[in-house]
């Protein structure tokens, strides 16, 4: 790969504690050998109203909305950690596509979920992992254009997951954030 994957990343969760936030940090640092960056920000950094037709029309987009938005058009991917919260995929997370899947005004970069290729993840304390909510998610993803990749990896049992240092105990966890990154990696030199 000629220049390094410069990568958004972000977790559907605001909790401080959050094991999303936890296994996004560990993806990221496994990504450097694939040529991959990630930068990570945090949604509880960039509040959002919940996403109101009137509110758009009377006040325009939210400037947290068009900084997302501007983050997401300046990265060649982003990376999403998503809970699961009765089977689907958080309010904050879906507000959050839901306003930056808007137009906005003048120094607004588009439609940047068009063709924007997605990698996901997923942490829970149970033993699915939160893949009920990625396939939900996804499903969101696709219908504003994103380009969302087939390899996701879901982490069951969260909670007992990470070592001190945060990073992945399991080798096949860790084997199978690699494969999610390899496949962005692939795409990107096909792309």
């Amino acid at each position: 790969m000629s220049s390094q994957l410069k990568i958004l990343g972000f977790a559907g969760s605001t909790r401080s504690a959050s094991v999303n936030k936890q296994l996004l940090k560990a993806a990221a640092h496994q990504a450097g050998t694939h040529g991959i960056d990630v930068t990570i920000i945090d949604l509880k950094e960039y509040p959002l109203p919940l996403y109101d037709g009137d509110e758009e029309e009377s006040g325009g987009m939210p400037a947290n909305a068009l900084k997302i938005k501007q983050l997401i058009a300046k990265h060649d991917a982003v990376c999403i950690a998503s809970p699961e919260y009765n089977a689907s995929l958080t309010g904050v997370l879906k507000n959050t596509i839901d306003w930056t899947s808007r137009p906005g005004g003048e120094d607004d970069p588009g439609a940047v979920w068009q063709e924007q290729p997605v990698v996901l993840f997923s942490a829970s304390p149970g033993g699915l992992g939160g893949i009920r909510a990625l396939n939900h998610l996804r499903a969101v993803l696709l219908n504003v254009s994103a380009l969302v990749l087939p390899a996701q990896f879901a982490l069951g049992q969260a909670h007992t997951a990470f070592d001190d240092q945060g990073h992945l105990k399991d080798a096949t966890a860790r084997d199978a954030v690699d494969n999610v990154w390899a496949q962005l990696a692939k795409w990107a030199q096909k792309l």
